[in-house]
């Protein structure tokens, strides 16, 4: 069997403020919008990410609440102009740009999923 395409689904108490987040941040267009299901898609359409909203009765029990012990990582180019755009933005910033023992530049961020 053939996987056509793989969609990070994201439950959210907002999803609106979500798709700002993302939106805003790395430029993701919104491909479908409801009251309870929002479909992002990235410019270059090869990366896909749902928001959901975690109550819908779409969503099992056992993730409608608070996750813990999951991030997700966004591989950019840039991420001093991420962390740059960031601050403009008045998101939550938990580690400033820094090398990894791999070579990586990363910054860490609060996502709005949760609010």
């Amino acid at each position: 069997m053939k996987i056509n395409r793989i969609v990070t689904n994201l439950c959210s108490k907002n999803p609106t403020s979500s798709k700002e987040f993302y939106a805003a941040l790395f430029n993701f267009n919104v491909s479908d919008e409801s009251d309870w299901f929002i479909h992002l898609v990235a410019e270059e359409q090869q990366l896909e990410i749902g928001i959901i909203k975690s109550d819908h009765e779409l969503v099992p029990e056992e993730f409608r609440e608070t996750p813990v012990g999951i991030y997700i990582t966004l591989v950019v180019n840039n991420a001093v102009t991420i962390f740059e755009k960031t601050k403009k933005l008045g998101i939550k910033i938990i580690k400033t740009p820094e090398l990894t023992f791999s070579g990586q530049k990363r910054v860490l961020l609060k996502p709005r999923i949760l609010s």
